[in-house]
Order: structure tokens, then C-alpha cells, then sequence
């Protein structure tokens, strides 16, 4: 496990030293070899860096020292790599500077520490060619939870409702994620991270060469800096490299993975297979710290796709579609989206990236599509062979049980427009066509490089055409540097700019309107990102979602514009070329099961796996909450209970309170003070960004619980994790009866909640009991250290819990804790 005990080697460079002699110096230290024993001999202090690196590398593979050596390997290739895909561009380099030697050093020992890592962490490659006997029959999402359950194996299969510890492949933070991250990895007491390979850290968010003296962004950007260092990071690219899930996809995470990020796009690696959650920051970083974190098993449904899409038509105009056909937060809410069919044939992994991120917008936990040719196509073309050898490929099974099954005909899919601001007020482009518009945005996580290239080509049958541009702003973000490099390669950057399209660093820009690029109060703009929320755009603004077609179209009048007239000119020869899609019966695809028959144990020291530090205090004793109402609507947002603004600007419960809810319930504050401190609202409460501070801005404003007929998943786990009561109850009596102010009580011990004279039921599960009663993720890591979840999921473990709270409180045997 990487700590933040030792300063890197690499930091301890001296000058007067040559390369080669820090370098043998550095893999003698790391790796406790004595290479004057091995008789290897020293490189040439005469030759370039990227020499000399691999000349130890074939050394140590000579004396069978292969995982050294591919260390070095894997270090090298980051060397000699151009900065635009993430490198050093040191390439036969002879006389590096300092800090060109430094930051080779870091790589290389960076590294070496990868062989310890993964040393210390599962191995979930072991798998079967067939199920194991008696298996009920699982989804290929509950395929891929069972393949990482750690402890002892659900032999039977797992089915919806299962809670399950589980271990993770990847952990993604973006740079305003990390802040949060990094004040919990010091409350926990600076644990270090469980794999410095597998953890994923883009500076995307809010950091801008524009705003980059901003004290607030320079904080971020040397905490993010810090972080590199400290875990020894290989997988850390710098600020404005790519929007997180962008490369992420494109080069990392692979099939039968599972991948937990602090973002509620994090959903985009379903792309290729794997199973990609987003948390809230308090439960990742306790992932990053561990390796392991729990699930309750959702239930999930198929989508399967039929039919060809008309040409033109991308994965944005799909996922819109289903929008509009299946609406959000209804089929897809709190469940695992899972797509298969005929029609995969037809989505490029580009496509189905889109249609992946977007399934947060859907109202799903997730959405996974079942790999096929096409992705492990996909997977193969990656620049380093670390990123393509740990795939397996799962499928569901034919009788598996979903909560829904439901039919798309591609050939259905035409161009449309989300209508600020519900992002399933999908309506055909000609419902809007003349709308003015002040701006266009081409850019966000959603907008693939194949959409950019699209647009481009619009764009260029647009200027062929010699069509005149309107005034207004244009403005495009390609997801990533190698994006930038691949449109350059084709000419297409020179016909952005052309059609007067002016092109920011990658980042989440007028997506999230945080930072330099954000729309004005009272602008209407069309835009290709992913969410049309109130205020998303800028403080004002109102933001219409389309795809890059469409935004092309419209650009060159600044009024929506169909891409109908455009697409009958398109270079269809040059896409073509551009996207050629495998043969997707070629070669089949071999299939996995997960291996039930074995048990992969993480061993806890004895301790750490019952006590924790035992410092902490125990829980307050509190049966029942007592307060008045106060009503909220369905599908009141996080974007809404922490406005954007405050991401930036507060770090305290009572800091984000102050703006909660300020721009959409004004006077919510005010009726909370005044002592109205249960929140009961409707449908899909906290739906939208993972942002956990929704939670701590209602915390500080005083609210005490809230009850929702039902919560957004990462908003409802967030709750739990940071020590707020959150009940579901979707009766309409109930609904009924608790209007605005109206007297209310919770009695937790009993699960009721009283309303006048009639008492209604909730279920609370012990999972979010523990972590509730123990006043959330932090305070219970405190508590019970590194076995928090292996204690919190035994089985009765509200029995279990008390026992071990007998041996470090003094409880009495039995005794059920209270909130």
C-alpha cells in the first residue's frame, strides 16, 4: 500500500549525479536487489534516458527479473511518450535537465511500486468457461459483483437485495472531487491508497489556464500534485489532459471491471463492459483507502436493440431517444441499465459511450453494455499492454430475472433536442427549429470523438456552401489532448476554427459552469453535454441538450437548424474510413463465469478488524426525531441543494447551508430556522450530480431527516455516509398526510413515522442503520478501522455491532444501538 510516510526517491534527485547512476541506485532501493551481485552492469551515462532505462530492462529480464523489468517498460513507454497522450516526450534526450531527470525517476519508481501494490491486492482474473452447477441464473452486472465478492463466495449466484463486500479494479476523482477526498484520507488519518496503479485522477472540473492564479484553483491544482507524489501515482496526467471518463474509457478501464468514481458520470465505462458506479466522495475515498467497499444488489433491466440507425445519427441521438420513449427516473431508476441486441452491430464504442454516460441522466445507477467483438476490437488498439491483458467478458444469462425488459428500433432514432430543463423533454428538432440562440457548446464528457468529427464534417458542408455566420458565440472542448491530436491528424481542427468556433482546454467547461467558460444569465444556448438542469450552464442561463450534428447545423445561424440538408452532403466516404467497425460475427467473443468455487479474503490485522482506534465516542442515544414539515417536490436535484457556486467557495456543513436550495426554494432556509426540519419530498430526491455536499448543505441548514417516496442512488447512499436519517415512503396517505407543517415524528427503534394520529412503516437496512447510528462513513472508519465493511455485513449485524461495541464502549450485551 502507497503511504504518504516517505518522500518519493525521485524528489531526492541530485544533479551532479548522472542518470544512470540515480537509477540503479533507485531499483537497488526499491526493489532490494544488490545488481552489483546479479552482475548488471551499469548503462552507458553517455546515452539518452529512454537508453538507459531499457538496457536495465533487458538486463533484469536476462536473470529472470521480468516483473522488474517490465516496470521499467511500462516506465519507459511514459518516457518517451509525446505530452499530448500523457508522456514526457524524452525520447533520445542525452542531457536532461533536473527536473526532465526528477520526473523520469518518479516514473520509473512509480513504477517499481506497482509490483508491491499489486502484490497486496485481489486477483480477480480467475474464472470458468462454464457456470457452476446450481447457479440461479444472474444478469451480467450480477455477473461481475459476484466475480469481486471478497470473503466467501455466493455459491448460488446473488440476486437483487444482496449485500455484498466487494472489491474494486479502478477508483476516478476529478481535481474538485479529490479536495473533499483528500480533507476525508486526513480525518481518516492519512491512510495511504491500496493501489497507486489503479487510481485515476483528472484535473477537468474547474482548473483553466484562464482562472489558474484563482487561489482556490491553485489550492486544487497542488493538492492534486501533492496526491501524485505522495501514492506515487503512474496514472496521473496533469490538469486539463482530458475530462475524466474520456480517457478513462478510451485507454484504461477494461471489460469485467469494476470501477467506483466520484462522479456521477462515472457510468460512461459501461461502454466497454464494465461495471462503472458512481459514489459520493466519503465512499470512494474509503474505497481508495481499502480496495473494498459494499453493494445491496439493484435490480436491472435490458434494453435491447433492434434496427439500423439512419447515417449520422450517434450515440447521443440514441440515449435522447430513450429518454423521450422510456422518460427519465421511471424504468431505469435506482437500477443497472444493461443493453444487448442485433443492434450493437451498428454502435461504435464511441456511441455507446455516450449512451453509457448518459444513463445517470436516464435515472439508472449505472449502464453496462455487454461486450462484444466491437469492444474487445476496441481494447486491443490501446497504446500499453498493461491496459488490454486483465478483460473477461461476461453476458447475462438467457433466463436471467430483470425488472424490465424493453425494445429499441435504432431506425426510430432521429435528430432531437432535450428542452431546458428536463433532459427527457426530448422533442424532434423541427419542434424548435428558428429558436435564437446566443450560443453554441460542442464539447463535454458525453461528445466522443467520433460526435467531433461528425460536427466537423457539418460544419464543413456549411462553409462549402459558403453559408454566412450569424453573431453569436461558438465554442467546442474535445474531451482529451490525444482527441485534439486525432482531429489534427484530419485536418478537422483548421474547420472548427473556419466556421468560427473558438476551442477551450479539455475540461467540463460550459457543462458545468464553474469556471472560465460559462454561459451568461438571460443567454439561450444549444449545447452537446449531457445535462440541461436549471442553472447548469451558468447562473440565468437556459441550456437546450442536442447532439454535435445539430449544434453544427445551427451554429452557422445561430438558430436551431436541422442537420437533415447537411447530412444529404456529408463526406460519407471520409466517416466511413474514419469509423470502420469490425466484423461483428468474426471470431467470437469466448465468455466467462465468475468463479463461485473459491473465496478471496483481504487480511485485516485482528485489531483494525473489530475495534478500529476505539478513541471515538459511541453514538448518541436517540430514539426519535420530533419537528414539522417541510414539503418538497419530485426530482429536486443536487445541483439545486448545493448550487454550483459552492463547490468552490465552501468547505463547512453550515457554509454550503446557506445557499441551499437558493436559487429553486428561496425560502426553504427560512422555514427550516423555523423549525420546520423534516424534509418530505417526492420522487427521485438528490437526482443528478454525485456532489455529496447536497447532503452536508442540508445538514447545515438544520434539517434533521428527510423522506422521500424515494431517492436518486448516489443522493441515498450519500445520506448514510455522512450521518443524515434518510427514509423512503411512497404512500399517498402518507404524502397526504404530512403537508407543510405539519407535526411530525420519527421513531427509529420501532421503524414508524407518526403523522397526527396514524403511524406509517419504513424500512431502514442494517447497512444504512450501522453507518447512520455511527454518524457516517468517517466517524464509523474511526471506529472500526480497516474491517468497517467486513463488521458491517455479517450477517444481523445490528447484534454483531453492538457485541463489538460491548468490547470497546462498555455496552451491555444485546443492546441495540439508537441513533
Amino acid at each position: 500500500m502507497a503511504t504518504q510516510t516517505e518522500a518519493p526517491l525521485a524528489a531526492l534527485t541530485v544533479v551532479d549525479h548522472t542518470f544512470g547512476t540515480q537509477l540503479r541506485s533507485l531499483i537497488s532501493r526499491a526493489r532490494k536487489l544488490d545488481l552489483d551481485a546479479l552482475k548488471i552492469e551499469s548503462a552507458q551515462s553517455e546515452s539518452s534516458i529512454d537508453v538507459v532505462v531499457l538496457r536495465y530492462s533487458e538486463a533484469l529480464r536476462k536473470i529472470s527479473k521480468t516483473t522488474e523489468a517490465d516496470a521499467l517498460d511500462d516506465a519507459r513507454g511514459k518516457i518517451i511518450d509525446s505530452k499530448n497522450f500523457g508522456g514526457l516526450d524524452l525520447r533520445g534526450v542525452t542531457k536532461p535537465s533536473a527536473e526532465q531527470q526528477s520526473e523520469a525517476l518518479f516514473l520509473v519508481e512509480s513504477w517499481l511500486e506497482t509490483i508491491t501494490s499489486r502484490e497486496k491486492s485481489l486477483n480477480y482474473l480467475s474464472c470458468r468457461t462454464s457456470s457452476v452447477p446450481g447457479v440461479r441464473p444472474m444478469t451480467a452486472a450480477q455477473k461481475i459483483f459476484a466475480q469481486h465478492v471478497i470473503g466467501e463466495k455466493p455459491k448460488s449466484g446473488l440476486a437483487a437485495g444482496d449485500v455484498v463486500r466487494v472489491g474494486v479494479d479502478w477508483i476516478l476523482s476529478s481535481e474538485l472531487s479529490w479536495g473533499s477526498m483528500n480533507r476525508i484520507h486526513k480525518d481518516f488519518g492519512s491512510p495511504g491508497i491500496w493501489r497507486n496503479d489503479r487510481f485515476w485522477l483528472a484535473g477537468d472540473h474547474v482548473v483553466h489556464p484562464d482562472v489558474a492564479s484563482h487561489p482556490k484553483i491553485k489550492a486544487m491544482v497542488e493538492a492534486s500534485e501533492r496526491a501524485k507524489r505522495d501514492f506515487k501515482m503512474t496514472e496521473y496526467q496533469g490538469m486539463n489532459y482530458t475530462i475524466m471518463h474520456t480517457e478513462f474509457v478510451r485507454e484504461r478501464v477494461e471489460p469485467g471491471m469494476l470501477a467506483i468514481g466520484a462522479d456521477s458520470h462515472t457510468c460512461s465505462g459501461g461502454a466497454v463492459g464494465c461495471l462503472s458506479i458512481g459514489l459520493g466522495t466519503a465512499d470512494v475515498m474509503m474505497t481508495l483507502a481499502l480496495g473494498e467497499t459494499w453493494f445491496k444488489i439493484p435490480e436491472s433491466i435490458l434494453i435491447e436493440f433492434v434496427g439500423k440507425p439512419a447515417f449520422g445519427m450517434s450515440g447521443k441521438d440514441v440515449i435522447l431517444h430513450i429518454l423521450k420513449e422510456l422518460k427519465r427516473n421511471t424504468v431505469a431508476a435506482e437500477r443497472i441499465v444493461e443493453f444487448s441486441g442485433e443492434g450493437l452491430k451498428y454502435l461504435s464504442c464511441d456511441a455507446r459511450f455516450a449512451i453509457a454516460n448518459m444513463c445517470t441522466e436516464f435515472g439508472a445507477i449505472t449502464g453496462m453494455f455487454v461486450p462484444d467483438r466491437i469492444t474487445s476490437d476496441y481494447v486491443s488498439r490501446r497504446r500499453r499492454k498493461a491496459n488490454k491483458t486483465s478483460s473477461l467478458y461476461f453476458r447475462p444469462d438467457p433466463d436471467a430475472h430483470y425488472a424490465g425488459r424493453y425494445t429499441i428500433n435504432l431506425s426510430d432514432v432521429e435528430a432531437s433536442i432535450a428542452v431546458y430543463p428536463k433532459p427527457d423533454d426530448v422533442v424532434p428538432v423541427s419542434e424548435k427549429a428558428g429558436t435564437k440562440l446566443d450560443g453554441v457548446f460542442i464539447g463535454a464528457c458525453t461528445t466522443t470523438e467520433e460526435e467531433l468529427v461528425l460536427g466537423a464534417l457539418v460544419l464543413k458542408v456549411g462553409l462549402e456552401r459558403k453559408l454566412p455566420l450569424a453573431k453569436g458565440k461558438r465554442h467546442y472542448v474535445p474531451g482529451s489532448l490525444p482527441i485534439v491530436e486525432k482531429l489534427r491528424e484530419l485536418k478537422l481542427l483548421e474547420v472548427y476554427e473556419a466556421a468560427g468556433f473558438t476551442r477551450g482546454p479539455p475540461g467540463c467547461s460550459y457543462c458545468v459552469g464553474l469556471s472560465a467558460e460559462k454561459a451568461s444569465e438571460g443567454e439561450t444556448w444549444l449545447s452537446s453535454q449531457n445535462r440541461n438542469f436549471e442553472n447548469r450552464m451558468g447562473k440565468g442561463a437556459f441550456g437546450h441538450v442536442t447532439s454535435a450534428i445539430v449544434c453544427a447545423a445551427s451554429s452557422f445561424s445561430m438558430s436551431i437548424t436541422s442537420p437533415a440538408e447537411f447530412l444529404k452532403e456529408l463526406d460519407t466516404v471520409f466517416f466511413q474510413q474514419y469509423r470502420q467497425l469490425p466484423d461483428f460475427d468474426l471470431a467470437p467473443i469466448e465468455y466467462s463465469e465468475p468463479d463461485l468455487l473459491s473465496s478471496l479474503t483481504i487480511q485485516i490485522p485482528q485489531q483494525d478488524s473489530i475495534t478500529g482506534n476505539g478513541n471515538t465516542k459511541p453514538p448518541k442515544q436517540l430514539e426519535k426525531i420530533i419537528s414539522k414539515v417541510v414539503v418538497l417536490p419530485d426530482f429536486v436535484d443536487t445541483d439545486a441543494l448545493a448550487p454550483g457556486p459552492t463547490l468552490t467557495t465552501c468547505t463547512t456543513d453550515e457554509e454550503f447551508g446557506q445557499h441551499v436550495l437558493e436559487y429553486t426554494h428561496p425560502d426553504f432556509r427560512e422555514r427550516v430556522r423555523n423549525g420546520q426540519q423534516i424534509v418530505v419530498a417526492g420522487h427521485a430526491f438528490g437526482v443528478g450530480s454525485s456532489r455529496e455536499v447536497a447532503v452536508s448543505a442540508l445538514k447545515g441548514a438544520g434539517v434533521k431527516a428527510v423522506i422521500a417516496r424515494s431517492f436518486a442512488f448516489i443522493y441515498g447512499r450519500n445520506q448514510p455516509s455522512l450521518g443524515l436519517l434518510g427514509v423512503a415512503i411512497d404512500d399517498d396517505e402518507f404524502h397526504q398526510a404530512a403537508a407543510e407543517g405539519e407535526d411530525i415524528t420519527i421513531d427509529i427503534p420501532n421503524r414508524t413515522v407518526r403523522v397526527g394520529d396514524r403511524d406509517f412503516a419504513f424500512q431502514l437496512s442494517d447497512m444504512e442503520y450501522n453507518l447512520t447510528v455511527n454518524n457516517g462513513i468517517a466517524a464509523s472508519y474511526k471506529r472500526f478501522g480497516k474491517g468497517i465493511w467486513e463488521t458491517f455485513t455479517r450477517e444481523k449485524s445490528n447484534t454483531t455491532i453492538s457485541e463489538v461495541l460491548k468490547t470497546v464502549d462498555g455496552n451491555k450485551p444485546g443492546k441495540e444501538l439508537q441513533w
